[in-house]
């Protein structure tokens, strides 16, 4: 007899528990006090812990040393600005010559935007710290090997921000469209049963600054560093008497 009586009151409690949120006056919001100051501000004023610095001493020298190295000399200064630029071209060159050094084998395309390119290198002394400044990630130099449809893609990416690509040249029309590509030379037709080499960095191979288009293409390592290549560029340079220099060509029209 006394089942029905449960049952009444299991079906009171779960009314309540569904009733109880829609009472509430409000969520109850946590409200942080915080000190008005650290107990050790942090600012200039702040002497130096002198075993600190005495560990970090070495370190620094040794690392002022490396960046004030200087691996060549520029007559002017080699920038960049939107489209063909000086320092695109510098950059994509040097990437095609030491990925076909690196791999023994001719590279067809060599590729950078100019948001990997984060400092133009100086008139006069360029040191290893004007490289670090030019290039401060730790990207690789990698090599796809890519379908014409992809290269299409590359080249309708370029046309748009009129980007020089090492290796070849084409016609952005007024639209941002690609037209008379020419690789190496050579009159491009997207549907030729051929593959494409293209020097780049593992961040734009991967799909990095939009480059959507190379994301199911898998790179081929050369284990050089995109900083070192450029560095060891301008020492080859140097080495052989030559100035660091590097010119818009025509690359784009």
């Amino acid at each position: 007899m006394q089942l029905p009586q449960f049952r009444m009151a299991a079906l009171s409690l779960l009314a309540a528990v569904a009733l109880f949120p829609a009472c509430q006056r409000a969520t109850y919001v946590a409200k942080p006090q915080l000190a008005p100051a650290t107990a050790q501000p942090v600012g200039k004023d702040l002497a130096d812990d002198a075993m600190a610095a005495a560990t970090i001493a070495p370190y620094r020298q040794r690392v002022t040393e490396q960046m004030a190295a200087v691996l060549g000399t520029a007559p002017v200064a080699i920038t960049k600005n939107s489209g063909e630029s000086p320092l695109a071209n510098f950059v994509a060159d040097l990437q095609r010559s030491r990925a076909s050094r690196e791999t023994g084998q001719p590279i067809d395309l060599g590729v950078m935007t100019n948001g990997g390119l984060r400092s133009p290198l100086p008139a006069g002394s360029i040191t290893m710290g004007s490289v670090f400044e030019l290039m401060p990630f730790e990207n690789e130099l990698v090599i796809l090997e890519v379908s014409g449809a992809v290269v299409q893609q590359l080249f309708e990416y370029a046309a748009r921000v009129k980007m020089p690509i090492s290796g070849a040249t084409y016609v952005a029309s007024p639209e941002g469209r690609p037209t008379d590509i020419r690789i190496n030379g050579q009159q491009f037709n997207p549907a030729q049963d051929r593959m494409y080499t293209i020097a780049i960095s593992d961040y734009l191979a991967g799909g990095g600054d939009q480059l959507t288009f190379f994301k199911n293409s898998k790179p081929r390592s050369t284990g050089v560093l995109l900083r070192n290549a450029i560095a060891d560029h301008i020492r080859e340079l140097t080495a052989a008497g030559r100035p660091v220099e590097a010119k818009v060509d025509g690359r784009v029209k």
